[in-house]
Formats: structure tokens, sequence, C-alpha cells
């Protein structure tokens, strides 16, 4: 009776626990994508990069990739998609941090004339309280995007403050000492995201 009580009682912990999926130990191989998720073959993706961060404070890639980290290339005045794909990521990262892992997620501006440290920090606090904004001089964004082989291109028409940027929509789950694990695109949930870095994560340690 003891016994059975115990085990109900474990269960109900791992239920508890593992109320969104319960991760164990696993290869990289195991770690299943799908559509919209692109997993392997992403050694040419990332690299170094020197940026300003949303406190003023110039880092490098080191400083910012400290942990597994959801990466996103956007901009703050963007009307839809990056409002969207980064809230997504905040979402996710919430998810893996309440299953006990120490990730962030973090945007580079690729609309610097805009994105100052001040309006990056602005647009980080209303996400998440670990999400880093980035931005930093022209050249200093156009290198980080090249490292990460994403495409930005602004739209003109004629207005100096209300304009559209042209831009890739992927986001990067980069893993300090391994490099890009994963990209994800748009369709993927806070969920699935949180699933298969989780996955990821578990496999690189």
């Amino acid at each position: 009776m003891i016994r059975n009580v115990a085990i109900i009682a474990v269960v109900a912990i791992l239920s508890l626990l593992g109320g969104i999926w319960y991760s164990t130990k696993a290869s990289i191989s195991e770690c299943v994508g799908g559509n919209d998720i692109i997993l392997g073959g992403l050694d040419q993706i990332g690299g170094p990069f020197n940026l300003v961060d949303h406190n003023g404070n110039a880092v490098t890639d080191v400083d910012v990739i400290s942990k597994p980290t959801l990466l996103y290339f956007g901009y703050t005045f963007c009307p839809d998609v990056c409002p969207a794909d980064t809230a997504r990521n905040a979402m996710a990262s919430e998810i893996l941090q309440e299953a006990g892992y120490d990730v962030q997620p973090a945007m580079v501006s690729i609309d610097p004339a805009r994105d100052t440290p001040a309006v990056m920090k602005d647009f980080v606090f209303n996400l998440h309280e670990d999400m880093i904004g980035l931005t930093g001089s022209e050249e200093q964004v156009k290198n980080a995007s090249l490292a990460y082989k994403t495409y930005f291109k602004k739209e003109e028409n004629g207005d100096p403050e209300y304009y559209l940027m042209d831009h890739t929509v992927f986001s990067y789950l980069v893993i300090p000492g391994q490099g890009t694990m994963a990209m994800f695109g748009r369709t993927p949930t806070p969920e699935t995201v949180a699933e298969v870095s989780g996955c990821l994560i578990d496999a690189a340690k």
C-alpha cells in the first residue's frame, strides 16, 4: 500500500514538472525538427560580432552568447512580424526557464538608425526580463548579419522616419561552444521551439 502511494506521488510530481514536456538526456540525432525548423548542417551560420547592448555597453558575441540563446534579427518599428516572432521567442524562453534551463532571448536590430540603445531597452523590457537588445553602427550590424547569413534592406519610400525594412525571419538557437544548433521559421509555436531547444541543449551537455 505504502509503495503504491509512493509511486502515485512520484507520477504526480513528474506530471507537474513535465506539464509541457518531460526531457531526458538525448543525442542530437534524437531531437526532432518539423515544419519550418532546420536542424543540422548549420556550421557556417554564426560567428564573431561587436555590437552595443540595450544598456549602451559595447559587447561581443562571447558576452552575449554566454548561455543558450534564441537570437533574432529584426527591428522595433516592424508593424507585425518582428513583435510576433520576438514574443514567441520570449514565451519559449519562459517555458524553458520554468523547466530548469538557463536560456535567454535576444534581438539584433537591423535598423540602427532608429533603434538606439534606449529604444531597444524599452522594447526588450516589455517582452522578457532576460532579453538582450542589440544595436550598433551600420557596419557592426551588417557584420553580425553576414555572420548569421541574414538579409535585410531598407524599403525606400522617400520618408526618412517612417519606412519598413525587408528582412529574413529566422530565429537561431545558439549554444556556447556548440554554435548554431537550430533555425526556427515563423510557424513553430513557443511550445515547439522550447521542446526542440530543450532537447538540443540536453544533447549538447
